[in-house]
């Protein structure tokens, strides 16, 4: 059962996610800049720069606070946390009312999304190389998940083999793709972050164009 988890080791983590909905409005909104803790210097699609004030909405995006090096947005109905140089990407949907999610890569050329498991906010990082989705030891703990009563088993990792915990999720979402009762393991140590594996994504469609992959739920 290969994790794959050692290849991203080195990403620090940040807050990437697009997702979309059959109303969505926004297209892929960057946060340029802030000004202390009253506005955010937004661009959609590419365009001008655009000032936004905590509280008010332009183009179907609401600022509802700023930080030093983020904002926090509403967009389409979902609250979303923008670091500086990262962007949300949203589009209607495509296929035939299915939920899709459509990401961006970062700088490391991995695609993050945030999603819950279990209800609870989760960052992932999308590797098909993984088997099942692997949880960091403390973000299981996090989450309120025993996983030292599920089934032992080792898996072999670049730095050799470490001990997993096999898990069953009640409910993993991503954008607006939710999937129930879903196998993963726990990594107590060595798994810096959240890895969205194949046994979420075996069940959806994907389909990479450049740095843009897009998910849609098959079934």
């Amino acid at each position: 059962m290969a994790t794959g988890f050692m290849r991203v080791n080195s990403i620090l983590l940040s807050l990437l996610l697009a997702c979309a909905g059959a109303a969505a409005h926004a297209g892929n909104v960057s946060l340029i800049g802030v000004i202390g803790e009253r506005a955010a210097v937004l661009s959609l699609d590419g365009g001008e720069p655009k000032t936004v004030k905590v509280g008010q909405k332009w183009n179907g995006i609401t600022v509802r606070a700023v930080g030093k090096t983020r904002a926090t947005v509403e967009i389409d109905g979902a609250t979303q946390v923008l670091q500086l140089g990262q962007h949300y990407r949203g589009a209607a949907s495509a296929s035939g009312g299915r939920e899709s999610v459509a990401l961006v890569a970062g700088p490391s050329g991995h695609f993050l999304a945030d999603g819950a498991v279990n209800g609870v906010q989760v960052q992932f990082v999308v590797d098909t190389g993984a088997t099942l989705i692997a949880l960091p030891g403390a973000q299981a703990a996090r989450l309120g998940i025993d996983y030292r009563k599920g089934a032992r088993g080792m898996t072999q990792t670049a730095n050799g083999p470490v001990e997993v915990f096999r898990v069953r999720l009640d409910s993993v979402r991503v954008g607006a793709i939710e999937l129930n009762g879903l196998e993963g393991i726990v990594i107590e140590k060595g798994l810096p972050v959240a890895l969205l594996g194949m046994s979420f994504l075996s069940r959806v469609d994907m389909r990479q164009e450049g740095d843009r992959m897009t998910l849609t739920r098959r079934f």
